[in-house]
């Protein structure tokens, strides 16, 4: 795999789900090409909000009478069976909605009397270099316009070159309150609250008063080098008689200071050192070579995405968007670029030393974005970044531990204060700034914003940065304490019940309800499915984390104490496995959210090995729930069929899911899944609107169809469609600290190896159709299958055919 997946539009973008997404963790642009030349800005720092707002609306909410005698009062209630008491007593628990993640600038650089060349594609996203090229024709002659968003550089990069002069005029605006301070700086001041899309406010955003304690300031720096003219007409620069032109732009803010050291020195920060950062990033970036910018960029990101899929013959070479992928005939190559496009989102969008990545990834050019566009971690944070551990640099998924620690401050004051608990806590929604109440400001629906499991699953995302980087210093020095916190708190939080059970009250199965007694939907009453696999497998990894750090700690008694009094999963009359403690009509048969199953996938608590009666019982769910509803949900449909070993069906669901939408992108399309998303113009997963955690699951879930880690043996090809075949996979990770290269043909593993490239010797089962061997991978060694007798030969399969 030497040479490089690029895709291609035809024409410039008309409308941002057009538009070709650049990003580099910190900087995200959408480029619109043509002789506009419209970038669309991101920063991941800039958030409504302020880093006081969690404990602001904490001590609220306390105010307002939550707090442990109200829990008390609603357990009484639920206990009691009176679910619409409890509903109205769990309002006073609410606090008011996350903040939003908002549009940052847009930086126009047109190119006087060009159009899009039409011999050649409009654009070309070169998914390998992260690099969009684009080939434009004025009367002179065809100017290339090439962009990329550098990390090592910090700057998005945009080089015109031509044999011939031609003229550039730049301008930068912001859709915030701004002013371009100098004809290269853009000083930008972001809004300290953001009424979210559903509620009516006349003045969604509300910025600060001029003394206000947190000065939310952010700057935009563009720096040039060029052999033309460089001069100024009013807000624009202008380059005339140019044959080169490299621009150079970063960013900078008040937030980014206090996300990179929150107990630092981010207050005394002056507007001036956060302008004159991101002014020296430009500049020290506008005065290097073009071409060893291109280089440390291509370099830096072939190190982010390790892994490569060839799903079929077809991964090198231009595919075109249009014919080729969104209406194409080849599923195999459409699957191949849903694996490679999703790690280039993600890649993207999550990098150290900046913000995790959000409902959005890193794009949005809406001031009061669909949902916010911030953390949903009910799901869809936790889809962002199933990939990370398998497919990615270590750095990429470092954003999420930072959120996660950041989360696990502000919620153990929220578990203190709202619960009487230890630990910490999370419920359905977070942002920038660590959020960790119950959102709704009084009026959300339980079935959403009464949910405590936040936190809890967010630590299984940890858990699998270790499992599969098997880094036991990661695990000492930050997943541990975290998961602890974890648990401290579900140990408090578990009540026992009528059965001699442990049970959670309140609880809730994410967004879904039942019908209660009186005929009306509830979500309240019963312990929820998921509640108990997430628990009991936090307990589960919390146990073999002290076993194999070999501490010693007081938490370890209690922990098996409560596993072992853990109210157990059951399995309805009709043989699905229930969703919640007992068998009850439900409110939403075909539900999308998928939660009661989650001990299947991405939890590894049911196996047909270990549980065969909780695996057919999950597998009866899935059946009943139908296909997809929306693109998370097909990402999570498709990962689960994996696990089940489904290839086919697996396969069914990811065609549906890459199928183009050709409805409304702009508006909110119904939960239910009657108007189901699919992929936009830019390959950009859409609800609708877009969500980025369909396209980021989505590797994940192929990835699962073809090699499985899990339950200490790894299995080659344990869902591979019969459609799917021949291929190759290189660089994929597997527990525990391995690495995987594999190809097949006729639907039989031809070739493959181990590699190890850590600082252990690792050991492992692996697992090939009917073959299995136990290999021994010392640190730094490649062990090849062959060497195991795990292939199977032609001669092989005619012997095993005719035995049958």
């Amino acid at each position: 795999m030497t040479d490089t997946l690029r895709l291609t539009w035809d024409a410039p973008a008309t409308r941002w789900e057009e538009a070709t997404p650049l990003g580099n963790g910190r900087i995200g642009a959408m480029a619109f090409g043509g002789s506009d030349g419209h970038y669309q800005l991101n920063d991941s720092t800039i958030w409504s909000g302020t880093p006081d707002g969690p404990a602001r609306a904490l001590q609220k909410v306390r105010d307002g009478g939550a707090g442990p005698e109200r829990l008390a009062a609603v357990r009484e209630a639920l206990a009691a069976a009176d679910v619409r008491r409890a509903e109205e007593l769990l309002m006073a628990f609410e606090g008011p909605y996350s903040q939003e993640f908002l549009p940052l600038a847009d930086l126009l650089v047109r190119v006087a009397d060009a159009r899009s060349d039409e011999t050649v594609p409009a654009r070309i996203l070169d998914l390998d270099r992260a690099t969009l090229v684009e080939s434009l024709r004025t009367p002179a002659g065809r100017v290339t316009r090439r962009s990329w968003v550098s990390a090592p550089a910090r700057a998005l990069i945009i080089e015109l070159t031509s044999d011939h002069e031609f003229e550039t005029t730049i301008e930068l605006s912001t859709p915030l309150r701004g002013r371009v301070a100098d004809e290269l700086v853009l000083d930008v001041q972001v809004p300290i609250d953001g009424a979210p899309l559903h509620e009516d406010s006349v003045d969604p955003l509300r910025y600060a008063d001029d003394d206000a304690e947190f000065d939310a300031y952010a700057a935009v720096a563009v720096s040039l080098d060029s052999d033309g003219e460089v001069g100024r007409h009013d807000d624009r620069i202008v380059v005339r008689h140019a044959r080169r032109l490299l621009i150079a732009l970063s960013t900078s803010s008040r937030a980014g200071s206090w996300w990179a050291d929150a107990d630092g020195d981010w207050r005394i920060t002056s507007r001036e050192a956060i302008r004159d950062r991101a002014r020296e990033r430009a500049e020290a970036a506008a005065q290097r070579d073009a071409s060893s910018l291109l280089a440390e960029h291509v370099a830096d990101r072939r190190r982010m995405t390790r892994a490569r899929f060839a799903i079929g013959s077809r991964r090198e070479g231009e595919w075109s968007v249009d014919r080729d992928v969104l209406r194409g005939s080849d599923p195999l190559l459409r699957a191949t670029i849903a694996a490679e496009f999703g790690m280039y989102l993600l890649a993207s969008s999550s990098r150290a030393g900046s913000p995790a990545a959000n409902l959005q990834g890193i794009w949005n050019d809406q001031l009061q974005p669909a949902w916010s566009s911030n953390y949903t971690i009910n799901i869809n944070t936790e889809m962002n970044y199933w990939a990370a551990p398998m497919l990615l640099d270590p750095d990429v998924l470092e954003p999420l531990i930072s959120l996660v620690e950041r989360l696990a401050r502000t919620g153990s004051d929220t578990a203190r204060e709202l619960y009487g608990t230890r630990g910490w806590v999370a419920h359905h929604n977070s942002d920038v700034w660590g959020w960790s109440l119950p959102v709704g400001d009084g009026h959300g629906a339980a079935s959403w914003a009464i949910w405590m499991m936040g936190g809890v699953w967010l630590t299984h995302n940890l858990w699998d940065a270790y499992e599969f980087g098997g880094d036991d210093e990661l695990l000492r020095a930050r997943i541990w304490p975290l998961m602890r916190g974890a648990v401290e708190f579900c140990l408090d939080w578990l009540t026992p019940g009528p059965d001699g059970h442990l049970h959670t009250s309140p609880s809730t199965a994410p967004e879904n309800s039942y019908v209660a007694a009186d005929g009306l939907p509830t979500p309240l009453g019963l312990t929820a499915t998921s509640d108990l696999s997430l628990i009991g497998s936090l307990f589960e990894r919390a146990l073999v984390a002290i076993r194999r750090l070999g501490i010693d700690d007081a938490l370890e008694a209690e922990v098996r104490e409560a596993l072992a009094a853990l109210a157990p999963l059951r399995v309805g009359s009709d043989g699905r496995l229930l969703e919640w403690s007992e068998e009850v009509d439900e409110h939403e048969p075909l539900h999308r959210h998928l939660s009661p199953v989650v001990g299947l996938f991405p939890l590894d608590q049911v196996t047909p090995e270990r549980t065969p009666e909780l695996f057919d019982a999950s597998v009866a769910l899935i059946d009943a729930r139908g296909p997809g509803a929306m693109g998370w949900s097909w990402a999570w449909k498709v990962a689960l069929r994996a696990r089940a070993r489904q290839g086919d069906i697996a396969a069914s669901l990811l065609e549906e899911a890459l199928t183009p939408f050709d409805g409304d992108a702009t508006r909110h399309g119904p939960v239910d899944g009657s108007e189901w998303g699919g992929l936009l113009p830019n390959l950009l997963s859409t609800h609708p609107p877009f969500q980025i955690d369909g396209n980021l699951g989505f590797p994940a879930a192929i990835t699962e169809m073809l090699v499985q880690s899990h339950g200490g043996t790894v299995r080659l090809l344990p869902a591979l469609p019969a459609s799917w075949t021949h291929g190759d996979v290189q660089g994929i990770a597997v527990r525990p600290g391995l690495v995987l290269d594999l190809a097949w043909a006729d639907g039989r593993v031809i070739s493959g190896a181990l590699r190890n490239p850590g600082e252990r010797d690792r050991e492992v089962s692996v697992s090939n159709g009917e073959r299995e061997a136990i290999i021994a991978v010392p640190t730094g060694a490649r062990i090849d299958f062959a060497d195991h007798d795990l292939l199977f030969s032609a001669s092989a399969d005619q012997e095993e055919s005719r035995a049958r």
